[in-house]
C-alpha cells in the first residue's frame, strides 16, 4: 500500500467509515446448500423490454459462471431441486415477494434496501436544514461521511426546500435539478430562480413529498467515471473504468456502454492499478461513498453495488469530482463485469481483465466475432439496437 492510499485511509477513518475490512469476504464456511439454479426475475413495470432481455442474458453469464442451472420467475422455484441464486431486474425492497426468499447479501445478485428512497440519487445530498422533511429512515449522518465525495447539492421534498437549495446552489452557477432515479431522465438544467419556479408548476406536491428532488452543481466538459464491485459466489472483484455516449435512432445523446478494468478482490485493491490521479480519486471517492452507506443505512444489503463519479468544471473553470448516485442491482456494466471475472477464473496468471459493453443502434451494426451479443433487437421505438460485450 503506497503512502499516497495510507492517506486516503487515515481520512477515511477520521470521518467515521467502516474498518477497511468492510465488507467482509463471502462466507463460503456457512456449510449453506449450494444453488442450483440462476432465478431471474424480472419486473416489467420498471423496466424496458430491451433492458430486461439484456438483463436476463447476462443472467445466463451468471448461471454460466456458477455452472449450474437458469431459470426465470419464481414460478420455477417449485421446480427445482434445492435453493436459487436470484438476480432481481432493480433493487429489492420489503415490498417485493422475492424479498422473502433472500436472507443476507450471499443469495442474490444486487441489493435490498429498508426503504425506497436508499436505491435512489436521493441519498447523496443532505437537506436544507435540519428542520428539512425528510422520509422516514433518513439519515443525516450520511451527508457528513461523503461531504468530501460528492458535488455541492441538495435534496428536497417541500416546494419551500426547493427555492431555498436553488437560492443557495446558483450562487456558484448553472444547477441541475433531477428526480431521483433513472439515467439522464427527469434532468433539467437551470440558471435563474423562475425556471426552477415553472418546473415546481408542473410537479404535483404529494408527488413530490413522497420522491423528492435533487439539486446539484451543474459541471460542463464532463466525464463519467464507474467504480463497481461485484461478490457473487466466493468470489469477489472490483471494477474502475469510464461510460460512453451513444446516439439513438432519434439523434438522443444516450449511455452507449463502458469500459472497465476488473481485478480480484473489494475496491482497495483497484489501487494497485496505474489509475491516473483523477481515476484514483474517483475510486477513492466512491469507497466513501459505499461504506457510508452501509454504515449509514441499517439494513442495506449488497452484492453488487456500482456508482457513477462525475468530473469537470465549473463556470468559473475550477475542476470538481463528486459520486453522483449509488446503482445497487444488475445495470448496463453487468455484462462486462461477469465476463471479466470468468476470464480472470478462467486464467488464474491473469491480474487484471478489461472489458467492454457497446450499445449501438442502427440497421448496419455488426457485432465483432470475438464478441458475445447480450441483445440484438429494436429498442422502444422501433430502432434497432445491439448491445455485446468484447474483453481487451
Amino acid at each position: 500500500m503506497d503512502e499516497r492510499q495510507k492517506t486516503v485511509n487515515d481520512l477515511l477513518r477520521r470521518a467515521g467509515s467502516l474498518p477497511m475490512s468492510w465488507p467482509p469476504p463471502p462466507d463460503t464456511t456457512s456449510g449453506a446448500p449450494a444453488p442450483v439454479a440462476v432465478l431471474f426475475q424480472a419486473d416489467r413495470s420498471h423496466g424496458r423490454d430491451h433492458d430486461l432481455r439484456t438483463h436476463a442474458n447476462v443472467a445466463r453469464g451468471i448461471a454460466a459462471l456458477l455452472g449450474v442451472d437458469y431459470v426465470e420467475g419464481l414460478s420455477a422455484l417449485p421446480f427445482l431441486d434445492g435453493p436459487a441464486y436470484f438476480v432481481p431486474s432493480r433493487t429489492l425492497g420489503p415490498e417485493d415477494e422475492l424479498a422473502a426468499f433472500v436472507g443476507n447479501a450471499d443469495d442474490f445478485y444486487g441489493g435490498f434496501v429498508p426503504h425506497p428512497f436508499i436505491a435512489t440519487r436521493l441519498i447523496t445530498h443532505p437537506l436544507v436544514s435540519p428542520e428539512a422533511r425528510a422520509p422516514q429512515g433518513w439519515s443525516r449522518e450520511m451527508a457528513a461521511q461523503t461531504r468530501q465525495a460528492v458535488l455541492a447539492g441538495r435534496s428536497v421534498f417541500t416546494p419551500a426546500d426547493a427555492r431555498a437549495a436553488a437560492d443557495e446552489l446558483l450562487r456558484r452557477g448553472r444547477v441541475r435539478v433531477k428526480v431521483p432515479a433513472g439515467i439522464h431522465a427527469g434532468q433539467q438544467v437551470i440558471a435563474h430562480r423562475d425556471e426552477l419556479d415553472r418546473l415546481l408548476a408542473d410537479i404535483d406536491v404529494r408527488a413530490l413529498l413522497a420522491q423528492g428532488l435533487v439539486l446539484e452543481q451543474n459541471l460542463q466538459q464532463a466525464r463519467t467515471c464507474s467504480v463497481s464491485q461485484v461478490q457473487l459466489g466466493p468470489w469477489l472483484a472490483s471494477c474502475v473504468g469510464t461510460r460512453h455516449l451513444t446516439f439513438n435512432g432519434r439523434g438522443q445523446e444516450l449511455h452507449g456502454g463502458c469500459t472497465i478494468d476488473v481485478v480480484l478482490g473489494d475496491m482497495e485493491a483497484l489501487f494497485d492499478l496505474r489509475l491516473s490521479d483523477r481515476m484514483y480519486f474517483a475510486v477513492e471517492q466512491a469507497l466513501a461513498y459505499h461504506r457510508a452507506a452501509l454504515h449509514c443505512y441499517p439494513g442495506l444489503m449488497v452484492s453488487r453495488c456500482s456508482y457513477d463519479v462525475v468530473q469537470g468544471l465549473d463556470e468559473q473553470g475550477r475542476w470538481h469530482s463528486g459520486v453522483l448516485e449509488p446503482s445497487w442491482h444488475i445495470n448496463g456494466a453487468s455484462g462486462a463485469e461477469i465476463a471479466a471475472l470468468q476470464a480472470l477464473l478462467d486464467d488464474p496468471r491473469l491480474h487484471t481483465v478489461r472489458a467492454s459493453v457497446h450499445e449501438v443502434y442502427g440497421p448496419g451494426t455488426r457485432v465483432p466475432a470475438s464478441a458475445t451479443t447480450l441483445f440484438d433487437g429494436t429498442d422502444e421505438h422501433g430502432d434497432r439496437l445491439v448491445r455485446y460485450v468484447e474483453l481487451g
